[in-house]
């Protein structure tokens, strides 16, 4: 291709192909762009005939994408990334008056004790900044290429190797058990076989591998599963009344400890702490706004981890039989 031809070649149609690409439906994609049907359509018709390929072709009720629409996708996205991380690293940023959308991956267990209060904080501080919250999910790497997503907010023993992105350390926390306040068989202590033995509430969100998960590897511990939850803050909400047994991250155990009638209990067996990390593209790394982000979450993660709440169980946190 000639570079005299590029000119037939405008920003608006690469961000199209973007969102055709990402969407694979028309009327997904002119949402998303925030255009009519029409227009999204005529994009279409011009980056077909650009590219001499119908790039997107219905197999049934659905739009995929052709090997050429494959080929593709990574460099456009490549180079979009490239133009919109040159333009903001010129730019300032004012979380006053600058309007703004930021979308973070994170589960329920952080939005819960780390960006809950911290969201908070920034209604006032940047009040035209909008956060969208997602749930972890097993495709995050792709949404991270395609600069659908800001922000991870993950544990950093469960990163794949290979992820493309740059990172930062946040907060530690430990895992203890967590049963009913009145447990008809656990005593002030949770013995090993009640560890192995007694029914078991577990996490299992976006089909990933958990810490928790890790951790009865690592004890060569095989242990059956009761009840899977997807979310992190139902597991102390099914413990009262049963005799379930869960794992929990003890700043949530302790959050909840008290509103629902639970007991938290060293395990057994020494269990290694998690530590949760921020990821981003390396693409944003030089962008003003994106480094105001992970300025803030680093402070918020630096509050929590300062407050008391990860040191070892004592007497007095276990409510006694």
């Amino acid at each position: 291709m000639d570079r005299e031809q590029l000119h037939r070649l405008d920003l608006n149609l690469l961000l199209s192909f973007d969102a055709l690409m990402a969407a694979q439906s028309v009327t997904k994609a002119a949402e998303r762009m925030s255009v009519g049907q029409p227009a999204m359509s005529a994009s279409l018709a011009r980056l077909r005939k650009f590219f001499n390929d119908p790039l997107l072709v219905r197999e049934g009720r659905l739009l995929v994408p052709t090997v050429r629409a494959l080929q593709l996708i990574e460099p456009i996205r490549d180079a979009l990334d490239t133009i919109e991380s040159t333009v903001r690293a010129n730019r300032t940023f004012d979380p006053q008056t600058d309007r703004r959308t930021f979308t973070v991956m994170a589960s329920d267990y952080v939005l819960l004790l780390l960006l809950r209060r911290l969201l908070s904080e920034l209604e006032g501080e940047a009040p035209n900044i909008r956060f969208v919250v997602r749930p972890i999910s097993a495709d995050f790497r792709e949404q991270m290429s395609r600069s659908q997503l800001d922000l991870l907010i993950y544990p950093e023993e469960l990163v794949p190797e290979g992820f493309q992105a740059n990172s930062a350390g946040l907060f530690t926390d430990r895992l203890v058990c967590a049963v009913d306040r009145n447990h008809p068989e656990v005593g002030e202590r949770m013995t090993e076989e009640q560890f192995r033995t007694l029914p078991y509430v577990s996490y299992g969100g976006a089909s990933l591998r958990t810490v928790s998960e890790l951790r009865f590897l690592e004890l060569g511990v095989d242990r059956p599963i009761e009840i899977g939850t997807q979310s992190f803050v139902i597991q102390p909400l099914m413990l009262p009344g049963s005799r379930l047994m869960a794992l929990l991250h003890e700043r949530l155990g302790r959050y909840f400890a008290d509103q629902v009638g639970i007991r938290l209990l060293d395990p057994p067996f020494p269990l290694r702490p998690m530590r949760e990390a921020m990821f981003w593209s390396p693409g944003a790394e030089a962008d003003p706004g994106h480094q105001w982000l992970r300025a803030r979450v680093l402070r918020a993660a630096e509050v929590l981890e300062n407050q008391a709440g990860s040191h070892h169980i004592d007497d007095a946190d276990v409510s006694h039989r």
